[in-house]
């Protein structure tokens, strides 16, 4: 066989293939051996009948057809590698010749990794904001541990923000009932956003049993978008009386004798939150100065595929009636138009990511080592709510424990390059990103975010 590449594109290059037919004499008799436990002939035991037999009953024309079918991925594949050509997604195959008995020749053309050329990191520098801990972030941590030793009691009064309610919640839209936003016997907690826009106003000033209308727009089911007149109805008002923050209350909820210690606690605690936040942003400065930086040419047909994913997971939910994805775009104040446009962007610079971290990692030679994949699919299983083997099962029935690999792979890429980078904050101090990315609890972090 021979082949030769031909550029196109610095993202795109034409494989062209030539296989004299000697070499499709194993594909012959693979097919030949596969008619015959197919077609029974008289005289002959199934398997046995021979090749000229066969072909004068399915015709020469139909057997070529298998082999060349047949063949084509294989002499696709060693093409590829013996050009070390770096492929991206499917080709485009074309059978451009066939002589029998003499030559076949075809061509693929497909999308490559383009090369890209890689600064000095050393001569880039990005600036974040420093490391704070303030008196109010350990105080708003004590509140927070306070409110979960809290007691719920009933009041006679109005609702107010901060109380817990239980509510009843109906729903109309143009005069009829919504059954899907009909509710009984919620708990809420007043002025916290959870439920639905405008609840929270509806509902402090009201006493237990009085009721009140607003209007809402529906985020959920058939009337996605529409606007409704919800009336919610309250059944209890309870506050939350919190425990006094003293000695009594560090022993109750912590393993501190006094609350002095337990806020010094507390203070190491916001310190380490407030360390794992900045070297997030390192992270994302790095990325983003990275992608100004280096030109990488995108290939079009990966970017197509990103835009149409986004456009089958936003209409997957909706019929994949696209009628209703823009009636919900319209609800929403955009349009499809913009829909399209926002999409194609993101996908331009989640394929240019990609690429430039995967050129990354292949010029620093970045390895992922077992275990590291290990506590990457741990970390994913527990966020989707799944054991870690049946997740493991999940991602490889569809085939994707390779892309799991590559964004773990990505991830230590960009962390060897945060390292390299010179990084200050808003005060002139300079920042040791080796101690955020060195392996510690911030690394995992900027590495989690990566997915």
């Amino acid at each position: 066989m021979k082949s030769t590449v031909e550029q196109l594109s610095p993202t795109r290059v034409r494989i062209n293939v030539e296989v004299p037919f000697e070499e499709l004499k194993p594909d012959f008799d693979k097919a030949y051996k596969a008619l015959a436990q197919q077609i029974r002939l008289p005289g002959f035991r199934p398997g046995k009948a021979p090749a000229k037999l066969l072909e004068a009953r399915v015709g020469r024309g139909a057997v070529l057809e298998q082999v060349v079918n047949d063949a084509l991925p294989t002499r696709y594949q060693e093409a590829v590698t013996s050009g070390e050509v770096k492929v991206i997604g499917q080709p485009e195959i074309e059978i451009t010749k066939i002589e029998d008995g003499e030559l076949l020749e075809f061509t693929a053309e497909v999308d490559i990794r383009p090369e890209i050329a890689l600064p000095d990191f050393a001569t880039l520098a990005v600036t974040v904001d420093p490391v704070e801990i303030t008196d109010e972030a350990v105080d708003e941590q004590l509140l927070s541990l306070r409110q979960r030793f809290g007691t719920l009691t009933g009041v006679e009064r109005a609702a107010a923000e901060g109380d817990f309610v239980s509510i009843d919640l109906s729903a109309t839209v143009d005069g009829e009932a919504v059954p899907e936003a009909t509710a009984a016997g919620l708990s809420h907690e007043v002025g916290s956003g959870q439920l639905i826009e405008g609840l929270d106003e509806a509902v402090v000033g009201l006493k237990a049993g009085e009721s009140k209308e607003f209007t809402t727009k529906l985020v959920a089911g058939e009337h996605t978008g529409k606007e409704a007149v919800v009336t919610v109805t309250v059944g209890t008002v309870k506050e939350r009386e919190l425990p006094e923050a003293d000695d009594d209350f560090a022993q109750l909820a912590s393993e501190f004798d006094t609350l002095d210690a337990l806020k010094d606690d507390l203070r190491e605690r916001v310190g380490r939150v407030a360390k794992v936040e900045q070297a997030g942003q390192i992270r994302d400065k790095v990325l983003e100065t990275l992608l100004e930086t280096v030109e990488v040419p995108l290939p079009e047909a990966v970017v197509k595929a990103e835009v149409d994913a986004a456009l089958h997971d936003a209409i997957h939910g909706l019929d994949h009636d696209e009628a209703k994805l823009a009636e919900l775009l319209e609800a929403q104040g955009t349009s499809r138009e913009e829909f399209d446009a926002d999409a194609k962007a993101s996908a331009e610079k989640s394929v240019k990511t990609q690429l430039l971290l995967d050129a990354i990692a292949e010029a620093d030679g970045t390895q992922v080592g077992q275990q590291e994949l290990t506590e990457r699919i741990i970390f994913q299983a527990q966020q989707y709510g799944m054991s870690p083997d049946q997740f493991i099962q999940q991602i490889q029935q569809a085939g994707q424990l390779g892309a799991v690999f590559a964004d773990v792979r990505r991830g230590k890429a960009l962390a060897g390059v945060v390292e390299k980078f010179t990084v200050t904050d808003t005060d002139g101090a300079t920042v040791d990103t080796a101690e955020l990315f060195g392996g510690g609890e911030s690394e995992d972090a900027a590495e989690s975010d990566e997915s």
